[in-house]
């Protein structure tokens, strides 16, 4: 099955839910590591998603603008629609790892949390070739490694750096 979709819609999308995830997972693990208080994690959380969310999606705008405005360019994409798509998987994405944390502690919450955001990493994967290139394995374990990889660097430095 192959799917027809704007390429800069598609990125949008995949980057933003990707980011989300590594970045979500990050922050929630990282400051569990540190601090035990589930409202400070929380509160945490839903302060880096929102930020973060229009962060991507003011970056999506401007970054996709200052192409659209190249000499040759030949981008037909919205890029009100591209900075949306970019906001919603962001914090779709973002939700995710976060989930946990409102119906466990600690330190239970930061392995669940992990799991879920691996989880959603895989099946991002999976999905992305499943409906685009049809190497559903390689692509998912590669989104999962890169992710992952990226995810435990937050809980590295949570611990290192425990308050």
């Amino acid at each position: 099955m192959s799917l027809k979709i704007n390429q800069d819609y598609l990125r949008s999308l995949v980057f933003g839910f990707q980011d989300a995830l590594v970045s979500t997972t990050g922050i929630v693990v990282g400051i569990s590591a540190g601090v035990q208080n589930k409202q400070f994690i929380i509160l945490s959380a839903l302060v880096a998603i929102s930020v973060e969310a229009l962060s991507m999606a003011a970056g999506q705008y401007t970054s996709e603008k200052s192409v659209h405005q190249l000499p040759q360019s030949k981008h037909s994409d919205n890029l009100l629609v591209g900075s949306l798509l970019m906001f919603i998987s962001y914090l779709i994405g973002g939700f995710v790892p976060i989930i946990p944390i409102f119906f466990t502690l600690p330190p239970l919450s930061s392995i669940l949390s992990v799991i879920f955001a691996f989880t959603g990493l895989f099946f991002l994967g999976f999905f992305k070739a499943k409906l685009f290139s049809g190497q559903v394995w390689r692509s998912a374990l590669e989104m999962l490694t890169i992710g992952g990889l990226a995810t435990l660097v937050g809980l590295f430095v949570g611990s290192l750096f425990k308050i």
